[in-house]
């Protein structure tokens, strides 16, 4: 299908971006006049009209997943710069538009959520990664570090989110506020038993 759009668009495959669009242009210039034409030189111009942009559209799509594919570790790079300068919406976009979510997409992703607090989607998505890519030390040593973490937060009264329900936009946007004064309140009372416990005994 692709060598037909390109020769719809009589252009070769190894032609430069500039000269598709140029020659796709020259040619809808062409059939916009026909189109006008009575019987069957007017139908069929409009139709080619159909067809022009519809070739046009997919070989462009394809050359951006092309160019995607082949510099997949410059626009990890960007989403890395974003993560670094505190722009995390515009990190999740970039994300978003892969195509193809390797180990890297998945360790980035597993970043966004760590930025954003969402502890269990960051280590579910740093579990993929190295599913993914079991040998790279950099995904393991980041999967111990969250993991040290959620257990110090949990021996020290963290209580790190571990909600089923974590998808629910209340918790992911603000956090789960109703959990947070539980726990508040739960300490306080376990601090008041046992300061009353240790007045019985003395």
């Amino acid at each position: 299908m692709s060598k037909e759009n390109y020769e719809l668009l009589q252009v070769s495959e190894d032609a430069s971006d500039e000269a598709i669009e140029e020659s796709y242009k020259a040619l809808k210039a062409k059939y916009n006049e026909e189109k006008w034409q009575y019987g069957e030189a007017g139908t069929n111009a409009a139709k080619m009209l159909g067809r022009l942009d519809a070739a046009y559209a997919e070989i462009i799509a394809e050359r951006k997943e092309k160019n995607r594919t082949t510099s997949g570790a410059s626009a990890y790079d960007e989403v890395s710069e974003k993560i670094k300068q505190g722009d995390i919406s515009g990190a999740q976009a970039l994300l978003d538009g892969f195509n193809e979510r390797g180990a890297e997409w998945h360790y980035l992703q597993s970043v966004v959520f760590y930025k954003k607090s969402w502890m269990n989607e960051s280590k579910k998505q740093l579990e993929i990664a190295m599913q993914i890519d079991p040998a790279n030390a950099k995904y393991r040593e980041a999967y111990n570090k969250l993991s040290s973490r959620a257990e110090y937060q949990t021996q020290n009264g963290g209580a790190p989110n571990t909600n089923p329900n974590l998808n629910s936009d209340s918790e992911q946007m603000g956090g789960n506020w109703c959990m947070t004064c539980l726990n508040c309140c739960y300490t306080y009372l376990c601090v008041n038993c046992l300061f009353n416990l240790c007045c019985n005994c003395s």
